[in-house]
């Protein structure tokens, strides 16, 4: 059995002929065949990459050739090639399977949109890119995937671009972004430089020659050599995939229409950072420095970020400061060197955190486009199905045993745990197992905060006509033609809304039962007979740093792993905040007032979400802008006024002075010689008389 070369070309290149129509030819092909185009494209992707990877499970070789040779200078050669191996099909099937629900959903969410073909050429030139990315098999082909994504992540998050909060969304995500991707291109020019190649086979082979290899900036300092690579290469993970202090993009990305915020910002794009870094394991177990940094990043990330979500008042960024908390757990895990555990949790946290966006899109099209939580209320009765799915996805989340997210999420925990107790002198480690500890209580809080906000209690949306609106951010541009927001009852979305969320709860609720045997642990799905490792030729670990190998001796099964897992920290911790949630939006919601009262200011610091994004735009863009201001002084008064206009100005000077000199009188000519003649004579009478 083995991979074909055109299945891949065609995974590749039919959600790209979708873009190209719906693009290109949207006016005459027209909604319909937009979103026919588009749909049909990512549908037989979607059933390519499930065929691939069921051919990888009934053991075909993986595939890794080149499809076109790019350049070849001076014994670099740069291709377009394919490697696909269980981590590539997984991603594959993941990034499809979403995109083709988003495309779905998109019908009813965009009904009313003029941009409706635009959008939909946008989100199929979003999988074509994420799909070039996932499957490349060296850093030229990566690093397209990886600009493309963020090139149509800016056109998506400022797609109502007569917006101007929706402008600046997507600037701040581009740019935070470049920030990022600088770091990227030295890891990837690193690699060429130190191993000579850009493919990725050829890179790994020979990735122990600079094992032991150092370079020195200056005299005095020594650097190692995987190290700088592998930094490098990750300060690009913390742009794509938003980790602290680059992180300040994402919720601002909730600007765009909630499609995106689904496929691009929970499912997909910001994964990219940790597929890439698992991809890199062979370079990065070669760094214990760069993995401790690794780990420092994802643990902030997990918990700190997971903060700020228990003070947002909008329905999406809510979700937001989730995907970042979750992505946070992701890092930590690749910190751990836990790549499958961090893949894996990618894999569950796709289906359940698109679940919740697409919820989040669901509440807000019922509300008529209302995304503040204090304005809704009382839901459930209205909306029964977005109702019962947002329960499956925040349980999911919250890492309730039997669902998806605790076989990922209690991993990645009893991972941290284990890494602290093996590194008991490492401060990072100990740090890393309480964040992500703390921030499963955290979690808890937020995400059962936003169901009892949006679905129970009183129907507070009822007051909104009479008292007008708030400054609030909304979810779509022309959400004036619909009034006041009371003006309308809440609805039930339609069908193409409402059976993604079905087919995404799906997963959400058995994906991680199913496969944490196989895909973790090496057994099957019962947790019986032993397996090859899922992973094998695709991560590499090395054995005195395999947390999972050292998880998996005490795992016995799905069943026995979720029951053990009512007896974990974790899951009293998450039951703390649940009871906690409960107590002050359901039981006793007057409380809130003397709590807010009584926590202002970690509540204002929270709000303030650390300064961070003061920091950034007052402090790094402000500053950025005082200094070009400070240097154009500097050009137009130094450069401009002295040295070339003062120049100019000397050379006219001299010449207007000399010029007086020259009359035409022939007296003045004649006074002039005498004077050069006395001139002369006292000068030979000092020196030769």
């Amino acid at each position: 059995m083995v991979i074909s070369k055109t299945h891949l070309l065609l995974v590749v290149l039919l959600p790209l002929l979708g873009s190209i129509i719906a693009g290109l030819f949207g006016r005459k092909v027209g909604r319909a065949g937009a979103h026919t185009a588009t749909i049909l494209g990512v549908a037989a992707s979607f059933a390519l990459s499930a065929h691939v990877m069921w051919q990888l499970l009934q053991g075909a070789a993986p595939f890794n050739e080149n499809v076109y040779t790019f350049f070849q200078v001076g014994g670099i050669d740069a291709h377009v090639g394919f490697m696909v191996d269980k981590l590539t099909a997984m991603m594959m099937v993941v990034v499809t399977f979403v995109s083709l629900l988003v495309h779905v959903y998109t019908i009813g969410y965009m009904a009313e949109d003029g941009g409706y073909q635009r959008f939909f050429s946008y989100i199929s030139l979003f999988t074509f890119s994420m799909l070039m990315l996932v499957m490349s098999n060296n850093f030229l082909q990566l690093f397209f995937g990886w600009e493309a994504v963020g090139l149509v992540s800016y056109l998506l998050i400022g797609f109502w671009f007569k917006r101007p909060s929706a402008i600046f969304a997507n600037l701040k995500a581009f740019l935070v972004n470049r920030v990022g991707d600088f770091g990227f291109l030295l890891g990837i020019a690193g690699v060429l430089y130190w191993i000579g190649t850009l493919d990725y086979a050829t890179a790994f082979a020979n990735a122990p020659t600079i094992r032991d290899a150092t370079v020195s900036p200056w005299a005095g300092l020594e650097w190692s050599v995987p190290t700088v690579i592998c930094i490098s290469l990750f300060i690009g993970a913390m742009g794509k995939s938003a980790q602290v202090p680059l992180h300040v993009w994402l919720p601002d990305s909730m600007e765009g229409p909630t499609p995106i915020s689904a496929l691009i910002h929970a499912a997909t794009m910001v994964t990219a950072g940790i597929f890439m870094v698992a991809r890199m394991s062979p370079l990065f177990e070669m760094s214990p420095a760069a993995l401790n940094f690794i780990l420092f990043i994802g643990a902030t990330t997990a918990f700190w970020t997971g903060l700020i979500g228990m003070v947002q008042n909008d329905i999406k960024r809510v979700v937001a400061y989730s995907t970042l908390s979750q992505l946070g757990y992701m890092t930590v895990a690749l910190g751990v060197s836990a790549y499958s555990a961090a893949v894996f949790h990618l894999m569950t946290h796709a289906f359940f955190k698109a679940l919740l966006f697409l919820g989040a899109g669901s509440v807000i099209m019922g509300m008529h486009h209302e995304q503040d939580m204090r304005r809704m209320g009382g839901l459930r009765k209205y909306m029964p199905i977005t109702h019962l799915t947002m329960w499956v996805g925040t349980l999911a989340l919250v890492g309730t045993p039997f669902f998806s997210g605790f076989y990922s999420k209690d991993t990645i925990i009893e991972a941290a745990a284990h890494h602290a107790g093996e590194h008991a002198g490492s401060l990072v480690a100990q740090y890393a197992n309480f964040a992500v500890l703390l921030g499963a209580f955290v979690t808890s809080f937020y995400s059962f905060r936003l169901l009892y906000l949006t679905f129970f209690g009183e129907e507070r949306f009822r007051d909104t006509h009479a008292h007008g609106h708030d400054a609030h951010t909304h979810d779509d541009h022309h959400h004036d033609d619909h009034g006041h927001h009371g003006a309308h009852e809440p609805h039930e979305s339609p069908w193409v809304v409402t059976l993604p969320l079905v087919l995404l709860a799906i997963p959400s609720i058995a994906i991680g039962f199913l496969t944490v045997g196989p895909m973790l642990f090496g057994t099957d799905m019962l947790g019986h007979e032993k397996q090859l490792p899922f992973f094998l030729g695709a991560i590499e670990v090395l054995k005195q740093h395999d947390v999972v190998a050292a998880i998996a001796a005490e795992f016995h099964g799905p069943v026995a792993f979720a029951l053990h897992g009512f007896k974990a920290p974790a899951f009293w911790l998450a039951l703390m905040g649940f009871l906690l949630a409960t107590l002050l939006y359901l039981v006793m919601p007057e409380w809130r007032v003397r709590i807010k009262r009584a926590m202002a200011l970690p509540i204002r610091v929270l709000e303030k979400k650390y300064w961070m994004d003061d920091l950034w735009i007052g402090g790094l863009a402000g500053g950025g802008v005082g200094l070009g201001k400070l240097f154009r002084k500097v050009d137009t008064g130094l450069i401009d006024g002295v040295a070339v206009n003062g120049s100019a100005g000397a050379v006219g000077l001299v010449a207007a002075l000399v010029r007086k000199l020259q009359s035409g009188y022939l007296y003045h000519y004649a006074f002039a010689m005498i004077l050069g003649l006395v001139a002369l004579l006292a000068l030979a009478n000092h020196y030769w008389l």
